[in-house]
């Protein structure tokens, strides 16, 4: 199979603070013709992002194929990651994407897209 196409890479920081350590995962869309060469672009732009920001890139990359030059429309999925669990759902969501230390927006309901921010952004 030729894998040229896109693909969704996350990649894995830790950024300095003051009252303890702060982490991002980012998901950036690649061009290329395999996933070695996916995360090796990916991996190359976050150690330069890392350095940049005075962060620290964790060496940890996760590619998605997303498909061939007519996958990227919108709503195209760009990464998934699939993880078996025994945890019951609102557990599950609380331990792994909603623990309160998150930095992000929750929306309203009022149609005011701005919503409020959770505390420590």
């Amino acid at each position: 199979m030729d894998g040229r196409g896109w693909y969704g890479v996350r990649c894995v920081f830790r950024w300095p603070r003051e009252d303890g350590r702060l982490y991002e995962e980012n998901v950036t869309v690649w061009r290329a013709a395999s996933f070695d060469e996916a995360i090796a672009r990916a991996e190359a732009e976050a150690r330069d992002y890392a350095t940049a920001c005075d962060g620290r890139y964790l060496e940890l990359a996760q590619a998605y194929f997303i498909g061939g030059d007519e996958s990227i429309i919108e709503g195209a999925e760009v990464f998934s990651l699939v993880r078996g669990s025994d945890l019951a759902a609102d557990d599950y969501v609380t331990r792994y994407f909603d623990t309160g230390e998150e930095r992000q927006r929750h929306l309203t309901g009022n149609g005011d897209d701005r919503g409020e921010i959770s505390p420590g952004w």
